[in-house]
């Protein structure tokens, strides 16, 4: 079964010097995460998110109504940052592998069972 494993990180953390440098800590861990999919015969994508602030959201009104907004839908601190689709027996490996997802102290993986449709 496939689920996605959604990246919520503080968008800031990786801004100025520090933030590099991290970053590059975090992109390392990523990359040897992929080898660990492989290595357990795992299929997976995923990918990186652009910043909110390349981000749109079309909203649409009770009415049917659509109007589009800059930015992200969520107005909160921690923002969709990447994502991971991988194909895994069941939830609980799916949430074992989101365990082993790299992220800043604070940030979050969302496991979510992607539909059948």
């Amino acid at each position: 079964m496939k689920y996605m494993l959604l990246l919520y990180e503080t968008e800031g953390a990786y801004e100025g010097e520090a933030g590099q440098k991290t970053l590059a800590e975090i992109i390392a861990k990523h990359m040897k995460l992929a080898e660990d999919f492989v290595a357990a015969g795992v299929e997976f994508s995923g990918h990186e998110l652009q910043p909110t602030g390349a981000a749109r959201t079309v909203r649409t009104d009770a009415a049917g109504a659509k109007t589009v907004h800059d930015g992200p839908f969520a107005e909160t601190r921690e923002q969709l940052g990447g994502y991971y689709v991988i194909d895994v027996a069941d939830l609980e490996a799916a949430t074992a592998w989101a365990s082993k997802v790299p992220v800043i102290p604070g940030g979050k993986v969302e496991v979510r069972p992607v539909g059948a449709h």
